[in-house]
């Protein structure tokens, strides 16, 4: 009976330690491996540079469309734009027509 008893008081001194010990070792797991962790850092970073690229890409765009715009003001038309786009949308281009992007001049 001794034998059981020291083993019963020693698990039950040992339970609170255990049960705070696996608490811990939770808390370090999910600091690591958790979705805001140490490995998800990683993810993150790439993440970043993938959304760079498209923002830049995206700007680029938003800068086409830009000049654009500006071509097509009412004050100051380019009138080969307008031409373009008139005969275009009003569908009276010729088939034997064709219609040439050309580059915009660097401002």
């Amino acid at each position: 009976m001794t034998q059981r008893h020291k083993f019963r008081k020693s698990m039950s001194r040992a339970f609170g330690p255990a049960i705070a010990l696996i608490a811990v070792l939770a808390m370090i797991g999910y600091i690591i491996l958790g979705p805001t962790g140490l490995y998800a850092w990683g993810d993150y970073s790439q993440s970043v540079e993938k959304k760079r690229v498209i923002l830049s890409e995206l700007t680029k765009k938003q800068n086409e469309l830009q000049n654009r715009v500006n071509l097509l003001d009412r004050r100051r038309v380019d009138p080969d734009l307008a031409d373009e786009y008139v005969r275009g949308k009003l569908g009276v281009m010729h088939p034997d027509e064709i219609a040439i992007p050309m580059e915009p001049e660097a401002e």
